[in-house]
Protein backbone atom coordinates (compact mmCIF):
# COMPACT_ATOMS: atom_id res chain seq x y z
CA UNK A 1 0.00 0.00 0.00
CA UNK A 2 1.36 3.41 -0.97
CA UNK A 3 1.81 6.17 1.61
CA UNK A 4 0.82 9.73 0.74
CA UNK A 5 2.05 12.52 3.02
CA UNK A 6 -0.11 15.55 3.69
CA UNK A 7 1.19 18.79 5.14
CA UNK A 8 -1.83 20.82 6.24
CA UNK A 9 -1.22 24.56 6.47
CA UNK A 10 -3.91 25.86 8.79
CA UNK A 11 -4.92 28.31 11.51
CA UNK A 12 -7.07 27.24 14.45
CA UNK A 13 -9.31 30.31 14.15
CA UNK A 14 -10.14 29.59 10.49
CA UNK A 15 -13.60 28.01 10.19
CA UNK A 16 -12.79 26.75 6.70
CA UNK A 17 -9.80 24.90 8.17
CA UNK A 18 -12.13 23.16 10.63
CA UNK A 19 -14.36 22.13 7.73
CA UNK A 20 -11.28 21.04 5.80
CA UNK A 21 -10.18 18.79 8.67
CA UNK A 22 -13.63 17.18 8.92
CA UNK A 23 -13.68 16.51 5.18
CA UNK A 24 -10.13 15.20 5.10
CA UNK A 25 -10.89 12.84 7.99
CA UNK A 26 -13.80 11.46 5.94
CA UNK A 27 -11.67 11.23 2.78
CA UNK A 28 -8.98 9.28 4.64
CA UNK A 29 -11.65 6.92 5.97
CA UNK A 30 -12.91 6.43 2.40
CA UNK A 31 -9.49 5.38 1.05
CA UNK A 32 -8.18 3.55 4.10
CA UNK A 33 -8.10 0.19 2.29
CA UNK A 34 -6.17 1.70 -0.64
CA UNK A 35 -3.89 4.44 0.67
CA UNK A 36 -1.91 5.03 3.83
CA UNK A 37 -1.84 8.71 4.83
CA UNK A 38 0.77 10.50 6.97
CA UNK A 39 -0.32 13.92 8.25
CA UNK A 40 1.69 16.85 9.56
CA UNK A 41 -0.03 20.07 10.66
CA UNK A 42 1.78 23.27 9.69
CA UNK A 43 1.21 26.75 11.14
CA UNK A 44 -0.36 29.81 9.57
CA UNK A 45 -1.66 32.98 11.19
CA UNK A 46 -4.54 34.87 9.66
CA UNK A 47 -4.09 37.64 12.23
CA UNK A 48 -0.44 37.61 13.31
CA UNK A 49 -0.52 41.20 14.58
CA UNK A 50 -3.18 40.68 17.25
CA UNK A 51 -1.96 41.31 20.82
CA UNK A 52 -1.25 38.28 23.05
CA UNK A 53 -4.49 38.87 24.98
CA UNK A 54 -6.54 38.99 21.76
CA UNK A 55 -9.29 41.46 20.83
CA UNK A 56 -13.07 41.60 20.84
CA UNK A 57 -14.13 38.98 18.30
CA UNK A 58 -17.32 40.55 17.01
CA UNK A 59 -15.75 43.96 16.44
CA UNK A 60 -12.67 42.44 14.83
CA UNK A 61 -14.67 40.23 12.47
CA UNK A 62 -17.06 43.00 11.44
CA UNK A 63 -14.12 45.26 10.63
CA UNK A 64 -12.38 42.50 8.71
CA UNK A 65 -15.39 41.37 6.66
CA UNK A 66 -16.90 44.80 6.06
CA UNK A 67 -19.78 45.00 8.50
CA UNK A 68 -22.16 42.87 10.54
CA UNK A 69 -24.34 41.97 7.57
CA UNK A 70 -21.36 40.33 5.87
CA UNK A 71 -20.51 38.49 9.09
CA UNK A 72 -24.08 37.20 9.38
CA UNK A 73 -24.05 35.94 5.78
CA UNK A 74 -20.74 34.17 6.31
CA UNK A 75 -21.96 32.55 9.51
CA UNK A 76 -25.18 31.39 7.87
CA UNK A 77 -23.18 29.67 5.13
CA UNK A 78 -20.73 28.12 7.57
CA UNK A 79 -23.49 26.87 9.87
CA UNK A 80 -25.11 25.02 6.98
CA UNK A 81 -21.81 23.52 5.86
CA UNK A 82 -20.88 22.63 9.43
CA UNK A 83 -24.16 20.80 9.95
CA UNK A 84 -23.42 18.72 6.85
CA UNK A 85 -19.94 17.84 8.10
CA UNK A 86 -20.74 17.20 11.75
CA UNK A 87 -19.50 20.52 13.14
CA UNK A 88 -21.74 22.44 15.56
CA UNK A 89 -20.46 25.97 15.00
CA UNK A 90 -21.51 28.35 17.79
CA UNK A 91 -20.27 31.71 16.56
CA UNK A 92 -22.21 33.62 19.22
CA UNK A 93 -20.11 31.90 21.89
CA UNK A 94 -16.83 33.23 20.46
CA UNK A 95 -15.88 36.34 22.44
CA UNK A 96 -12.16 36.75 21.74
CA UNK A 97 -10.16 36.78 18.52
CA UNK A 98 -6.87 35.41 19.89
CA UNK A 99 -3.32 35.57 18.74
CA UNK A 100 -2.72 31.93 17.76
CA UNK A 101 1.07 31.77 18.13
CA UNK A 102 0.91 29.78 21.38
CA UNK A 103 -1.69 27.42 19.91
CA UNK A 104 0.67 26.71 17.01
CA UNK A 105 3.52 26.10 19.44
CA UNK A 106 1.33 23.54 21.21
CA UNK A 107 0.52 21.83 17.90
CA UNK A 108 4.23 21.70 17.11
CA UNK A 109 5.07 20.12 20.48
CA UNK A 110 2.23 17.62 20.15
CA UNK A 111 3.98 16.19 17.07
CA UNK A 112 6.71 14.80 19.33
CA UNK A 113 4.02 12.45 20.72
CA UNK A 114 3.12 11.31 17.21
CA UNK A 115 0.67 12.06 14.44
CA UNK A 116 -2.39 10.92 16.40
CA UNK A 117 -1.58 13.23 19.32
CA UNK A 118 -0.98 16.18 17.01
CA UNK A 119 -4.27 15.68 15.16
CA UNK A 120 -6.06 15.29 18.50
CA UNK A 121 -4.70 18.63 19.71
CA UNK A 122 -5.72 20.32 16.45
CA UNK A 123 -9.24 18.90 16.68
CA UNK A 124 -9.60 19.97 20.31
CA UNK A 125 -8.40 23.51 19.48
CA UNK A 126 -10.93 23.84 16.66
CA UNK A 127 -13.72 22.50 18.87
CA UNK A 128 -12.75 24.74 21.79
CA UNK A 129 -12.77 27.86 19.63
CA UNK A 130 -15.72 27.27 17.33
CA UNK A 131 -18.08 25.08 19.34
CA UNK A 132 -17.33 26.01 22.95
CA UNK A 133 -16.28 29.65 22.66
CA UNK A 134 -13.08 29.09 24.66
CA UNK A 135 -10.15 31.44 24.16
CA UNK A 136 -7.43 29.36 22.45
CA UNK A 137 -4.96 32.17 23.09
CA UNK A 138 -5.30 31.61 26.86
CA UNK A 139 -2.57 29.42 28.31
CA UNK A 140 -4.88 27.73 30.81
CA UNK A 141 -7.15 26.64 27.94
CA UNK A 142 -4.12 25.38 26.00
CA UNK A 143 -2.93 23.40 29.03
CA UNK A 144 -6.34 21.78 29.45
CA UNK A 145 -6.33 20.79 25.78
CA UNK A 146 -2.78 19.45 26.05
CA UNK A 147 -3.73 17.31 29.03
CA UNK A 148 -6.89 16.05 27.30
CA UNK A 149 -4.77 14.96 24.33
CA UNK A 150 -2.41 13.06 26.62
CA UNK A 151 0.51 15.50 26.66
CA UNK A 152 2.53 16.18 29.80
CA UNK A 153 0.86 19.22 31.36
CA UNK A 154 3.84 20.43 33.46
CA UNK A 155 6.18 20.14 30.48
CA UNK A 156 3.80 22.09 28.24
CA UNK A 157 3.33 24.71 30.99
CA UNK A 158 7.09 25.24 31.20
CA UNK A 159 7.35 25.53 27.42
CA UNK A 160 4.47 28.01 27.18
CA UNK A 161 6.11 30.15 29.85
CA UNK A 162 9.25 30.33 27.73
CA UNK A 163 9.95 31.60 24.21
CA UNK A 164 10.49 28.06 22.96
CA UNK A 165 9.81 27.64 19.23
CA UNK A 166 8.25 31.08 18.72
CA UNK A 167 10.83 31.88 16.07
CA UNK A 168 10.53 28.41 14.52
CA UNK A 169 6.76 28.78 14.14
CA UNK A 170 7.10 32.26 12.64
CA UNK A 171 9.76 30.94 10.27
CA UNK A 172 7.46 28.12 9.11
CA UNK A 173 4.66 30.62 8.48
CA UNK A 174 7.08 32.77 6.50
CA UNK A 175 8.10 29.76 4.42
CA UNK A 176 4.46 28.99 3.65
CA UNK A 177 3.93 32.54 2.45
CA UNK A 178 7.08 32.35 0.31
CA UNK A 179 5.68 29.16 -1.25
CA UNK A 180 2.62 31.16 -2.28
CA UNK A 181 0.19 30.16 0.46
CA UNK A 182 -2.09 33.18 0.86
CA UNK A 183 -5.12 31.44 2.34
CA UNK A 184 -5.90 28.37 4.38
CA UNK A 185 -6.49 25.51 4.55
CA UNK A 186 -3.83 24.39 2.10
CA UNK A 187 -3.17 20.67 1.74
CA UNK A 188 0.27 19.87 0.32
CA UNK A 189 0.26 16.29 -0.92
CA UNK A 190 3.57 14.43 -1.10
CA UNK A 191 5.42 17.73 -0.90
CA UNK A 192 4.42 18.66 -4.44
CA UNK A 193 0.70 19.01 -5.07
CA UNK A 194 -1.27 21.79 -3.39
CA UNK A 195 -5.01 21.51 -2.83
CA UNK A 196 -6.37 24.87 -1.72
CA UNK A 197 -9.44 25.46 0.41
CA UNK A 198 -11.98 23.23 2.14
CA UNK A 199 -12.53 20.95 -0.84
CA UNK A 200 -15.22 18.27 -0.91
CA UNK A 201 -14.66 14.79 0.46
CA UNK A 202 -14.74 13.42 -3.10
CA UNK A 203 -12.06 15.84 -4.33
CA UNK A 204 -9.76 14.95 -1.44
CA UNK A 205 -10.41 11.20 -1.75
CA UNK A 206 -9.70 11.24 -5.49
CA UNK A 207 -6.51 13.29 -5.02
CA UNK A 208 -5.19 10.74 -2.53
CA UNK A 209 -6.07 7.83 -4.83
CA UNK A 210 -4.49 9.44 -7.88
CA UNK A 211 -1.19 10.20 -6.15
CA UNK A 212 -1.06 6.70 -4.65
CA UNK A 213 -1.70 5.18 -8.09
CA UNK A 214 1.05 7.32 -9.65
CA UNK A 215 3.48 6.17 -6.98
CA UNK A 216 2.47 2.54 -7.42
CA UNK A 217 2.98 2.71 -11.19
CA UNK A 218 6.39 4.32 -10.79
CA UNK A 219 5.28 7.39 -12.72
CA UNK A 220 7.42 10.47 -12.01
CA UNK A 221 5.76 12.83 -9.55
Amino acid sequence: MQTVSIDIVSDVVCPWCYLGKARLDQAIANVRSEVQVAIQWRPYQLNPDLPPEGVDHKQHLAAKLGGQAAVDRAHETLNALGNADGIAFDFDAVKISPNTLDAHRLIRWAATNGEVAQSAVVGLLFKANFEEGRNVGDQSVLLDIAAEAGLDRPVIAALLNSDADKDAVREEIGMAREMGVTGVPCFILDGQYAVMGAQSVDVLSNALREIAQMKASGAPN
